[in-house]
């Protein structure tokens, strides 16, 4: 039995950092993120376009949704824009919230647009359908803004169509339009607030170009251009497909050392 120890010990050590390994790819990068002292949430996801994450907490019994979305801008004076749209799956409808990148070191200033349109953005915010608080953003790390908010959603919510943006520039305070590249076109989703699938699940292919746009629809508008289409997704962004977890094997595992010691 004193040969064989050894090997047993660095058998359980090997499982022990699978396991570890194998949670930590399965939080995904948005879990690495830290938030200034005060802002937690109890789940994130890393969206499966624009290098974008959305990290949020859902309070079902008050109906209530905070959240921290984070992305980069197109550019240096760029803005990065999130949005629900409880209505429909076009630009028509979207509930936005955007941060514009600020002057030099000051902090990006958050907006909200209810778009109902394609029409440029102005510099003042719209009234929109979810009551909004604590709309705050700051500088993250590899250039990123993190844009920060709490919404009243509707009573009963469970899933609601969500999409997000990212812009190259910002004139006269207000947000340019933003690129129509594969991924803009593709920034779209369903979150799923509250049951064991709460997920923002993966977007469907990008829809034909509605009438008024200048091109496809693109995410949640920050500029004169088209909003993307939300729609659900077949399956949680980022999620890994397993069929017995980590730790589920490490508990065979240590059966079975158990069983031959």
């Amino acid at each position: 039995m004193a040969s064989t120890m050894p090997h047993h010990i660095a058998l359980l050590l090997l499982l022990l950092a699978s396991t570890r390994a194998a949670t930590a790819a399965g939080a995904g990068a948005c879990a690495a993120e830290k938030f200034p002292a005060g802002k937690t949430y109890a789940k994130c996801e890393d969206l499966p376009q624009l290098g974008a994450a959305l990290h949020w907490t859902y309070d079902e019994a008050k109906s209530s949704l905070s959240l921290a979305f984070v992305a980069a801008p197109a550019g240096t004076n760029g803005w990065v824009a999130w949005a629900l749209n409880p209505t429909g799956e076009g630009m028509a409808g979207a509930q936005a919230l955007v941060a514009l990148k600020g002057s030099g070191s000051a902090a990006p200033t958050v907006r909200t647009y209810n778009i109902t349109g394609y029409v440029p953005l102005g510099k003042a915010s719209t009234p929109i359908a979810f009551p909004a608080t604590d709309l705050a953003a700051d500088s993250g790390s590899g250039g990123k803004i993190r844009l920060y908010g709490k919404l009243q959603l509707h009573s009963g919510m469970k899933a609601v169509n969500h999409i997000w943006q990212v812009g190259t520039s910002v004139t006269a305070g207000a947000p340019d339009k933003h690129a129509f590249a594969a991924g803009n076109l593709a920034s779209k989703s369903k979150l799923v607030l509250s049951g064991k699938a709460a997920s923002a699940t993966s977007p469907s292919p990008a829809p034909a170009p509605m009438a008024g746009g200048p091109s496809g629809s693109a995410g949640s508008d920050g500029g004169a251009s088209a909003t993307t289409a939300p729609s659900a997704g077949k399956s949680p962004s980022g999620a890994a497909a397993v069929g017995v977890s980590a730790p589920a094997l490490l508990v065979l595992a240590l059966m079975g050392l158990l069983a031959v010691v």
